[in-house]
């Protein structure tokens, strides 16, 4: 339930972004701007009509699917739901500083050109790619947590839209304390966290599949050490009660961890400690040859 809350809360946040930036644009632009108001909430409309027409499709492929075939498609969508997560915080720390700017160079050529289709199409695909991200999002995150009932779900992912606008609302009063930038360093770092509990859940689930399928696995020698617990911590953080299954949730945390368990988590952050300390690619930058040189104003 904290997963699906905290993933509609951080993606309905950065969708609300993206429609902000339009709308304050379009609002304020003047006369020839606000005409493109409307192409902007049918944007928003049909971008959403296209975000649940994929999460139906995901559940009509899989109820469609049996025995190992679904078993399979299930564990790759838990799997697909924590790659894509890795893939949003790159994408957005690549990103997020020139989104503003991007967002309205193509917002002026629209009204230069009085093409509003370019707005429909610009909104509807940028809450198209939050909202489908969501569903795979969500439908991973609810394979990972059978145990709990649709309607728990439910509420999570409401409570979460609810916050998303009050979080909106706070980071659009400018705030320095809570600001924009602080939003995106703190939740990128609940989303890897996040992203390596999914696809702790995916590869063990698959290593169970494939250890109850194959008969060599089943009998090897090296299966029962690389899935033995390691240890147990679960006097200290127990992840059957109810916060440490949050723990566990948000973070991959397991109180009995099987060695197998241990390198892909650590594998997992090796990686992405590697890919964050990668220096940014500065953009490239016209040389001009100046005879004089230019004054500061």
């Amino acid at each position: 339930m904290g997963q699906v809350l905290f993933i509609v809360w951080r993606e309905s946040v950065e969708a609300l972004l993206v429609v902000g930036i339009l709308y304050t644009w379009l609002k304020n632009g003047g006369q020839a701007a606000r005409g493109g108001l409307p192409y902007l909430w049918g944007g928003v409309a049909f971008g959403i009509l296209l975000a649940i027409g994929l999460g139906a499709a995901l559940v009509g492929f899989s109820e469609f699917l049996s025995g190992n075939a679904q078993t399979y498609f299930q564990i790759a969508m838990v799997l697909i739901a924590a790659v894509l997560i890795v893939q949003m915080v790159f994408w957005m720390r690549k990103h997020g500083r020139t989104l503003k700017s991007d967002l309205e160079t193509s917002l002026k050529t629209n009204v230069a050109t009085g093409h509003w289709w370019g707005v429909f199409l610009l909104t509807a695909l940028a809450i198209a790619r939050e909202g489908s991200e969501t569903a795979v999002f969500l439908y991973g995150i609810g394979l990972s947590q059978q145990n709990e009932s649709a309607g728990a779900l439910m509420l999570a992912a409401v409570l979460g839209l609810a916050l998303a606008f009050l979080t909106f609302y706070i980071l659009q009063l400018g705030g320095k304390i809570f600001s924009w930038r602080r939003f995106f360093q703190v939740t990128e770092i609940l989303l890897l966290f996040l992203a390596a509990g999914l696809l702790l859940t995916g590869l063990e689930k698959l290593i169970d599949v494939l250890v109850e399928n194959i008969d060599w696995l089943t009998n090897a020698n090296f299966t029962s050490t690389l899935t033995a617990p390691v240890w147990n911590s679960s006097w200290l953080l127990d992840d059957t009660s109810t916060f440490g299954g949050l723990v566990a949730m948000l973070t991959g945390y397991r109180a009995q961890p099987a060695l197998m368990s241990l390198i892909i988590y650590v594998a997992y952050w090796i990686v992405i400690s590697t890919a964050l300390r990668r220096p940014r690619i500065a953009p490239k930058r016209a040389v001009h040859n100046h005879s004089t040189k230019t004054k500061s104003p």
